[in-house]
C-alpha cells in the first residue's frame, strides 16, 4: 500500500474504497487522473465564472481569444477559426452571427478572394476580451500561487508529456 499523503482528499477516499473492493485491481491511476478530471472541471467553472464578470461566455472568450493572439489586424477565415476552436463550421457560422450581433467582431470581404469573408475583431471586442483575460490570468496565477517556479515549470513538463499523444 502506499504512503499516505499528509494532505487527504476526495480521491484519496475513492481509490482507498477501490482497493477494498476490488483488491483484484490496481487502482493507482486515479491518484492522478481522477485529480486531472476534478481540477479540469473546477477551472471550468471558474474560467466561466471570469467571463461571466466580463457579459460573455467560455465560447466567446475562445473565439474573440483566436482572433486577438492572430495579431494585427486580428482576422481569420471562418475555417481557421473552425480548426483553431474544434467546432463545427456550423457551429462556428452562429458564433460569428452572434458575435457580430454583440458588436465584437465583424465580417468583411478577404482581400484574397472576394467570394469569401474574413471575421475581424472589432475595438470593442478587443477591449473585452483583452480584460477578460487580464482577469483570468490574475485568478490563474492565484491558483497557481503555493507552487514555486520549479514547481510549475516541472507541472507543465509532466502534463505536456500526458497531453502530447491526445494532441496531432
Amino acid at each position: 500500500m502506499p504512503e499516505r499523503h499528509p494532505i487527504h482528499d476526495d480521491v484519496d477516499e475513492i481509490v482507498d474504497a477501490w482497493r477494498r473492493e476490488r483488491p483484484d485491481l490496481d487502482p493507482e491511476p486515479m491518484h492522478v487522473m481522477s485529480r486531472i478530471s476534478r481540477l479540469a472541471r473546477r477551472l471550468d467553472l471558474d474560467r466561466s465564472s471570469a467571463f461571466a464578470r466580463h457579459g460573455m461566455d467560455g465560447w466567446e472568450f475562445d473565439v474573440l481569444s483566436t482572433l486577438r493572439r492572430a495579431g494585427p489586424p486580428y482576422e481569420l477565415s471562418p475555417g481557421d477559426l473552425v480548426r483553431a476552436t474544434l467546432v463545427t463550421s456550423g457551429t462556428m457560422t452562429n458564433r460569428i452571427d452572434r458575435l457580430t450581433a454583440r458588436g465584437w467582431v465583424e465580417r468583411a470581404p478577404s482581400p484574397r478572394d472576394r467570394r469569401s469573408v474574413i471575421v475581424r475583431l472589432t475595438d470593442d471586442g478587443r477591449t473585452a476580451v483583452d480584460a477578460a483575460l487580464a482577469d483570468l490570468l490574475e485568478r490563474e496565477r492565484d491558483i497557481l500561487a503555493d507552487l514555486g517556479p520549479g514547481d510549475q515549470a516541472d507541472l507543465v513538463a509532466h502534463l505536456r508529456r500526458l497531453l502530447a499523444p491526445f494532441e496531432g
